[in-house]
């Protein structure tokens, strides 16, 4: 089972951030001293802690205590025409996917995780052709084999047009493609990074939001290039799909869109 990517700590840290706010200001306004806020975020438990805290960084507290007493982690997943690819880039595990046509065994490579030699066996072992590379963001972590990616497989290789990438096609949002039965719809989430494109791929059992690093089973990425934006373009962008909608992050185990909406710290009661 793949751990989650954040903890309380994390959590609270990325709130903190984003918002500006400082430990004595948070201590201040959430009624606690700075030294309990420096706990919080080193991982010590204290409920009436978190609950005050909670509120003052835009956070659900039943959702924060939740993941703090590891009592949620999404079911595992598995869904035909999906693979998710797990590698080590120094020391941090990081995600790349594949979807495919059942049928017609076309694929897309959603991102390249450190290595790609397991996604090129995969698709080979299987039968899979894969024509699309699409790039969620461009940091290294996501895009640090597309070289041999691309040599491998021969795809055509695009990324988010506010994100380029030597030898990929820029693309903007709304950006379609389609692979047999496959369609594959694209929608701007920037926050975490400036050009953030979560692709929704609909023509499977269940449609399915490759989201990179702009939402995380029970977190979201960094917002840092607009924590404000970030979390927008994950309610409106993401949050709104349907329920049953898998969420494939970069970073942590895949989710669905029912389970962020009542789990995520972040969103949780906002929709």
């Amino acid at each position: 089972m793949i751990p989650l990517e954040d903890n309380v700590g994390d959590i609270i840290g990325k709130a903190q951030r984003g918002l500006g706010i400082s430990d004595s200001k948070l201590a201040e306004k959430a009624r606690v001293n700075s030294e309990a806020i420096r706990k919080l975020r080193d991982g010590d438990f204290d409920e009436p802690a978190l609950l005050n805290v909670a509120p003052i960084l835009g956070l659900n507290g039943q959702a924060l205590c939740e993941l703090a007493k590891s009592e949620w982690h999404p079911e595992k997943i598995e869904a035909e025409g999906l693979a998710q690819f797990n590698t080590d880039y120094h020391g941090m595990a990081v995600n790349a996917y594949l979807a495919w046509n059942p049928a017609s065994r076309a694929a897309v490579a959603f991102d390249t995780g450190a290595d790609s030699n397991e996604m090129v066996r995969f698709a080979n072992r299987h039968k899979l052709n894969v024509q699309l590379i699409l790039l969620t963001h461009a940091h290294a972590d996501h895009v640090a084999d597309l070289p041999r990616l691309r040599e491998e497989t021969g795809a055509e290789v695009f990324t988010p047009a506010r994100e380029p990438v030597p030898g990929a096609e820029p693309i903007e949002e709304g950006k379609q493609f389609r692979l047999g039965n496959l369609q594959i719809d694209t929608r701007l989430t920037w926050g975490h990074s400036p050009g953030g494109m979560t692709y929704v791929v609909t023509g499977l059992a269940r449609p399915i939001a490759i989201v990179g690093d702009s939402l995380f089973a029970g977190s979201m990425g960094g917002g840092n290039v607009s924590y404000r934006d970030a979390l927008r373009n994950n309610l409106e962008k993401i949050l709104t799909l349907p329920e049953e909608t898998i969420i494939c992050p970069g970073h942590g185990p895949m989710t669905t869109v029912g389970e962020e909406k009542v789990h995520n710290p972040f969103f949780a009661g906002k929709i």
